[in-house]
């Protein structure tokens, strides 16, 4: 077993990327997210205009990258978050990401300013200032910085400092689990038939994926930041907080596999919601599914994969946007759920490849929770036999539909008995 890890070993960086955005959009702050180097793992989410304008200049990127460094640094020794001011007189702050007293990082984030008399709690992270008052652009932009409330500041620093911690704490976790489930599966192979083993690899891939999105000591937090939009009438950025830790929360007290269709849909609707804000206007979604199915058996996270590849690879690349429809029929004794979008569609010989369930990496092509097309439809045939299954229709501009067919002899009413 590794002695030592770097931040990437035990990140999925696509569920990172989705937390630091719904953490920018829910506060207003910038964030990034740097390994030990300080160097960004992931895109930075609500970067000023400001900042960008100091960093195209060469003199003021090495100070900005030298007050993130420091900021980290300070951090990193008062094992707290850390909130300063930069060179340019914005308000910063850092949280250290440690794993058994090993700086792995550093989560940043800020570009905002405080009231003056709230001056007085903070230092400046470097004797170097940056005189802004002689370039009318970067003037213009300094006066677009919003004006944050400093308890607002400090709930922010909590915020992420209980995100540093989730991810060094929870995600070692996983990896030293995942490395020990590695070494059993190796001794099970002279013992255990094929059937067996795929079971068990598919039972671990989807645990992996549970205890990557159940950080419950988030819940609070999450919800003092929603309590403090609320006074502060920000209705739809407290919606975006309440949704992410309506996801997380989900995926903490599903303990089974199996869920029922109604617990999906409900999912689905909070993981839109917070696209929503990312996509704006460029995206539409709608869920059209009678309520006489919602007892249906499933199994669970069987929607995300299709609903975050029609939004990442179907309409994130098509200019003007586009819409995701889910909906579902019943045809003889299956139902049948349809995942639609308009977006630019799938190539023909790629497509092929899909359909046959061929695509070894698919998986992470289709969604950055790891759980794949091939993943899905083995779960469907292996809890619901031949009848079920994901079959996937795409044309090259114009837009892709994912059928996922569940018999429903005798399922809804064991799912009434167990609910």
């Amino acid at each position: 077993m590794k002695e030592k890890y770097e931040l990437d070993d035990f990140i999925d960086l696509d569920i990172l990327q989705e937390i630091q955005d719904a953490f920018s959009s829910a506060t207003g702050f910038a964030a990034i997210i740097v390994d030990y180097k300080g160097r960004p793992m992931i895109k930075y989410s609500n970067f000023s205009k400001f900042c960008n304008i100091l960093r195209e200049k060469a003199d003021c990127r090495e100070l900005c990258e030298k007050c993130d460094s420091l900021g980290g640094i300070a951090a990193l020794r008062s094992g707290r978050p850390f909130i300063y001011r930069c060179h340019a007189g914005l308000v910063d702050f850092a949280a250290p990401i440690i794993l058994q007293g090993r700086h792995l990082g550093s989560i940043l984030a800020g570009q905002i300013l405080v009231k003056e008399e709230d001056l007085m709690y903070l230092e400046n992270i470097i004797n170097e200032k940056t005189d802004i008052t002689m370039d009318p652009e970067i003037m213009q932009a300094y006066k677009e910085i919003p004006v944050i409330p400093f308890k607002k500041v400090q709930a922010g620093a909590e915020l992420i400092y209980q995100i540093a911690n989730y991810i060094a704490e929870k995600n070692f976790v996983n990896i030293v689990h995942r490395e020990l489930h590695q070494k059993n599966l190796s001794l099970m192979e002279e013992m255990r038939t094929r059937v067996e083993l795929e079971k068990a690899l598919k039972e671990a891939e989807l645990k992996a994926l549970q205890s990557q999105l159940n950080p419950h000591f988030l819940f609070n937090a999450l919800n003092s930041i929603g309590r403090l939009l609320l006074i502060e009438n920000a209705p739809r950025a407290q919606e975006i907080v309440y949704s992410l830790a309506e996801m997380l929360r989900y995926t903490l007290r599903k303990a089974n596999e199996i869920v029922t269709l109604e617990d999906e849909i409900f999912y689905i609707e909070k993981y839109l919601i917070i696209q929503k804000v990312r996509f704006q206007s460029s995206l539409q979604y709608k869920i059209d599914i009678d309520e006489e199915y919602y007892y249906t058996r499933v199994p669970f996270m069987m929607l995300l994969p299709f609903v975050e590849n029609a939004l990442m690879h179907g309409i994130s690349p098509k200019e003007e946007g586009g819409c995701v429809k889910i909906s579902a029929k019943r045809d003889d004794e299956n139902l049948i759920i349809y995942i639609e979008d308009n977006g630019v569609g799938i190539e023909e010989k790629k497509l092929k490849k899909i359909q046959k369930m061929d695509i070894k990496d698919y998986k992470t092509e289709v969604s950055g929770t790891g759980i794949g097309v091939n993943n899905v439809h083995q779960r469907l045939q292996y809890y619901f036999g031949g009848n079920s299954g994901v079959e996937i229709l795409s044309k090259k501009d114009e837009g892709t539909t994912v059928k996922v067919t569940i018999p429903l002899k005798g399922i809804e009413s064991e799912v009434k008995k167990d609910v």
